[in-house]
């Protein structure tokens, strides 16, 4: 319930979320009532969600949320949770990238909005697969996406990570599937159609989800697990299997785990991402199961998200790199621990190789870590330079402490904000006090301005050495000049990552003939690594190899990750003769793809619908 307060909260400009209409100076969302129904035909979420407020004026105020083609049919408010009465609405015209304002005519002491609505069949944050789109093929499945600002499409609600709060929810799904959400679940709940969830902490609305299917459970350990489609359960359990190590090697890191379980969802083929840090449910690519682990540093990186990002958060999508950098430094630490320290560093490597061709696409403006996101949709601000610029400026200040005071310093910070969203500002005011002050003679050089605030990289950046690589790229650099013949690499104990390595480093147009020798002596085309895929069908395109065009229209039609999907059809539009090749593939495969891929290709082919 809601705390009247007569003081008003003061937002300085940088804590505004210029993507959200909330007014949290006004109100507050405590805590989510949600009642759904899950409805495959005609693909709607129907239901009610009620909001417990927190108000920060007794003034007779509008409530304002954020909604996306949301269907309202009637709002409803409480003084004490037990006597509604109707309450007046008002839906706002729509923003392509925000949505439209719900404004809600608040009696000045209510507590609680009970607002009952429906989704759109095509909401952005939803996507329906029909039973063929997924792994077993007999039942349909749905699964949610909220990140950046998609759970408004799904509920209505201050979508804006600056708000945390807890939830309760129960789900109505056809008697046959099993539904989940980033919550408490039942691991052994029976198939009844009716399912309830709670998540007592408290979060921001990008990390609410919902999943429904032919699902089943497999534990990995004593607090860890993998739900997935029957046939797809085992695998994904011995390629997770190494969770509950790498749970346990955060928590000596950076301190407790405060999240009960972390389980782990393997989605159908569609999921538009790696992975999502759903709290206590990481949603995940079948894309990661390989057979090697070689791809479960991933697992990593949404595991780290338990501390970097779900614990302490980002308050504006400008501020993502300190969900993303947090957590991708600690992703390489936990898998030092785990897997030791030569992985780790190729790891290093290749992200440093991924950060070098960001920084060679995306505009100066982009090259920073606070990002100006105004006027834009917050999805342009997910770039490699977040991630991989932000983990290299934690080194840097790693290095330049040591590591044990490092390490003391993100366990302060977790404890400090956890549960809390902040800014970059505040970050780095704690940041300064409780670091950079305290270690003058290590810290005055570093140029914490340049490293924020100012494109590209800093001379200061530790430049990522791992032995094993640079042997590969010897290698590779020997094989391309015709030093060495391509039965004579030295290829026998290369990992994903040597791999990834050897192919980055040569150029993405070759020889066709050496593509063909390189092809039939390693079977590339059919590789089931889309990490190795993903660059050796990139040099297929630029390189005119033909033999491997009939993987790269399979793959364009049963991959569904924005990262691999988006290069692809940008190196076959460039390519002369290849873009109407690329349309007509594009038109039998966008319905397949999740609304935020569809809407990131589109602009490549510069339509509203495929085919131009």
């Amino acid at each position: 319930m809601g705390v009247l307060r007569e003081s008003v909260i003061e937002l300085s400009d940088t804590e505004i979320d210029v993507h959200s209409y909330a007014e949290p100076e006004k109100f507050r969302v405590s805590h989510l009532d949600l009642q759904m129904e899950v409805l495959f035909q005609p693909r709607i979420l129907r239901g009610s969600v009620t909001l417990s407020l927190q108000r920060f004026t007794s003034s007779s105020v509008p409530l304002v949320l954020d909604t996306r083609d949301l269907t309202v049919h009637e709002v409803e408010s409480s003084i004490d949770g037990r006597k509604w009465e109707q309450t007046e609405f008002d839906v706002g015209l729509a923003d392509p990238i925000l949505g439209s304002r719900l404004i809600i005519q608040t009696p000045p002491k209510a507590t609680q909005v009970r607002i009952s609505y429906s989704t759109s069949p095509n909401a952005s944050g939803l996507q329906w697969l029909e039973p063929v789109q997924t792994a077993d093929k007999k039942f349909p499945f749905l699964f949610t996406q909220s990140q950046e600002i998609h759970a408004r499409s799904w509920v209505p609600l201050q979508d804006t990570p600056a708000i945390r709060f807890t939830f309760t929810a129960r789900v109505k799904t056809p008697p046959n599937l099993i539904a989940l959400m980033g919550a408490a679940n039942n691991h052994h709940a029976q198939r009844t159609g009716q399912y309830e969830f709670h998540m007592d902490q408290p979060i921001p609305s990008y990390l609410l989800a919902l999943a429904a299917g032919d699902i089943e459970f497999a534990a990995t350990g004593p607090r860890t697990g993998v739900f997935a489609e029957p046939s797809v359960v085992a695998a994904a359990a011995a390629e997770f299997s190494d969770t509950e190590r790498m749970l346990a090697a955060a928590e000596e890191l950076y301190g407790p785990y405060r999240w009960g379980r972390y389980d782990l969802l393997v989605l159908p083929p569609s999921f538009p991402f790696g992975g999502m840090e759903n709290p206590r449910l990481t949603f995940v690519s079948p894309t990661l199961i390989t057979g090697d682990k070689g791809l479960v540093s991933l697992v990593a990186h949404e595991l780290s998200h338990s501390w970097a990002g779900n614990l302490v958060t980002n308050a504006t999508w400008s501020d993502f790199w300190l969900n993303e950098g947090f957590t991708t430094y600690i992703e390489r630490r936990i898998l030092e621990v785990v897997f030791g320290l030569p992985l780790a560093r190729m790891e290093d490597v290749l992200g440093r190789q991924k950060l070098a061709e960001e920084m060679g696409r995306v505009p100066e403006s982009d090259q920073v870590l606070h990002i100006d996101l105004k006027g834009r949709d917050p999805d342009d601000g997910a770039t490699e330079v977040p991630y991989e610029k932000g983990a290299l400026f934690l080194k840097v200040l790693e290095r330049a402490v040591g590591r044990t005071a490092f390490d003391s310093f993100l366990r302060q910070y977790f404890d400090r904000f956890a549960f809390q969203s902040i800014t970059t500002s505040r970050a780095l005011e704690f940041l300064a006090e409780h670091l950079l002050l305290r270690y003058p003679g290590v810290t005055q050089d570093l140029n914490v301005d340049e490293w924020v605030f100012r494109p590209g990289l800093p001379s200061s950046a530790p430049k990522a050495i791992s032995e094993r690589l640079l042997q590969v790229e010897h290698e590779a650099r020997k094989w391309h000049d015709d030093e060495i013949a391509t039965g004579d690499l030295n290829t026998a104990e290369w990992t994903t990552h040597e791999w990834r390595h050897f192919l980055g480093v040569l150029p993405l147009t070759l020889d066709r003939q050496k593509m063909r020798e390189l092809d039939e002596r390693f079977k590339l085309t059919s590789s089931g690594n889309v990490e190795i895929l993903d660059r050796w069908l990139r040099m297929a395109v630029r390189s005119e190899y033909e033999p491997a065009y009939h993987r790269i229209e399979k793959f364009l039609l049963t991959v569904g990750r924005k990262r691999y999907l988006k290069p692809l059809y940008e190196e076959l539009v460039k390519m002369p003769g290849r873009r109407k090749w690329a349309s007509e593939i594009y038109a039998i495969a966008r319905p397949g793809y999740h609304p935020i891929t569809q809407t990131t290709l589109d602009k490549i082919f510069n339509t509203d619908s495929p085919g131009g």
